[in-house]
């Protein structure tokens, strides 16, 4: 292994010692092999490398404004996912065959890449799961079904997405407890003020969206956990929005537990994370039982394996960790300032487009703070439904529906919305053809 390739790897990845003991022959994260392309800072750049966007729709440029439902995916996560299995396709095991070698190596490295990003003091608090739905339902059903008494409450937003709503209510009817929820404003942003209102001593846990998948609002995460923990409440973050589009650090918001899927941050479907605190993994039953989340499994006894570890019953999915460890290498390629900067340049562009059609309501902020350039509105003369087809005849990809957040939907007094949602290889002139095209149908009506 070349100096300057270990040396590029240790500033992103710190436990080389798994990487040393494969050997250069049995190289274990292909992402990062020289002289791969790696993103500039330079957002002109960064649509290159993701190859589903350079095809055309209904004869038109594709317009992927469908983003928090999925993400595209970079040709580095491509190209690991494709050479995992091309090379090193094996059951994990540190001390077995060369290729059972390399397959460990690598998703161990990968789950110190994921710990790396959000913060986590110790690999071991990674669990990984199959996306944030089964995060919040491990959690609710592990630590919930251990925790929760009758009489106890939980308290959720009304801006949860239905994968948290849905977990907890079934947690809290198991064990005899109450959920209680907390309103938003008008604009469908969380006070922390308004949190004191619904908190009691009562309280066991609050779960909140760290950004609606509605509004594209950033909640106050820091004093809202601040606030549930001064109350003796556990807290948990849905960080599914957050996490693609802006730096999350786990140890400096507070939270207890925090979950994100793979899948809108680049990575493959299928993959996801948990973190929670290592001393609430020790202490959380088996979410589900298996080989290599115990060993010396006898008749009637086993040794547990410890914090992460003890979640990850049968053979895991190696290569989609391998594959989301790529994407966040992509990420950190670009840097989150530029990120941010490109983001705010689409959120400006987004709002005066939204100014120049009064008719179009907007479901959520109309100003650039704190929010992400997600979009919802509602049209009185025209369903959603009907807008995401017009617009899919001209290539422009949005989603429209409930967007599993009826209750907040309903809090503005609609049932269905429209939402476009734009990523890191979107541009201001994608934003523009959006607004074109919404002219055009509306002037034609």
């Amino acid at each position: 292994m070349s100096h300057s390739r270990r040396q590029f790897l240790g500033s992103l990845i710190p436990n080389l010692a798994l990487l040393r003991a494969v050997g250069d022959d049995g190289w274990p994260m292909p992402w990062l092999r020289e002289p791969g392309p790696r993103p500039s800072p330079d957002p002109s750049t960064w649509r290159r490398h993701f190859p589903a966007l350079d095809q055309r729709v209904n004869g038109r440029p594709l317009v992927y404004f469908d983003n928090a439902a999925t993400a595209q995916r970079p040709r580095p996560v491509i190209d690991a996912l494709s050479e995992f299995y091309a090379r090193d396709n094996a059951n994990p095991a540190a001390t077995l065959h060369t290729l059972a070698r390399r397959a460990d190596a690598a998703f161990q490295a990968a789950r110190t890449t994921v710990a790396r990003f959000i913060n986590a003091a110790d690999p071991l608090e990674i669990v990984w799961t199959r996306g944030t739905t089964e995060a919040i339902n491990l959690v609710a059903t592990a630590w919930g079904g251990a925790e929760l008494r009758p009489g106890d409450e939980v308290v959720l937003t009304v801006a949860e997405h239905a994968s948290a709503m849905l977990p907890w209510q079934l947690a809290a009817r198991r064990a005899g407890a109450t959920v209680r929820y907390m309103d938003v404003d008008d604009e469908g942003r969380l006070d922390a003020a308004g949190l004191d209102r619904v908190l009691s001593n009562r309280t066991r846990l609050v779960c909140f969206t760290h950004v609606s998948n509605v509004t594209g609002a950033i909640a106050p995460a820091r004093e809202l956990c601040s606030r549930a923990r001064a109350a003796g409440a556990r807290v948990m973050i849905d960080a599914a929005q957050s996490v693609p589009h802006f730096p999350v650090d786990v140890q400096e918001l507070g939270c207890d537990f925090l979950a994100f899927s793979g899948h809108k941050v680049m990575g493959p479907m299928g993959t996801g994370v948990l973190w929670a605190r290592r001393e609430l993994l020790d202490a959380m039953p088996p979410y589900q039982a298996g080989s290599n989340a115990a060993h010396a499994v006898g008749y009637d006894s086993a040794e547990w394996s410890p914090g992460g570890l003890r979640f990850g019953a049968g053979t895991p999915n190696a290569a989609g960790a391998i594959g989301l460890a790529a994407a966040i290498v992509f990420l950190q390629a670009i840097g989150p300032e530029a990120m941010w900067r490109h983001e705010q340049q689409l959120v400006g562009a987004m709002l005066r487009g939204f100014g120049s059609l009064p008719g179009l309501r907007l479901l959520g902020p109309a100003s650039a703070t704190d929010r992400i350039s997600l979009f919802s509105v509602h049209d009185p003369a025209e369903e959603p439904p009907a807008l995401v087809r017009r617009l899919d005849r001209q290539g422009i990809a949005i989603r429209a529906g409930d967007l599993a957040s009826l209750p907040l939907l309903r809090r503005f007094g609609v049932d269905q919305a429209a939402r476009a949602s734009l990523y890191l290889y979107n541009s201001v002139a994608e934003v523009n053809s959006l607004f074109q095209a919404l002219g055009e149908s509306r002037g034609g009506r």
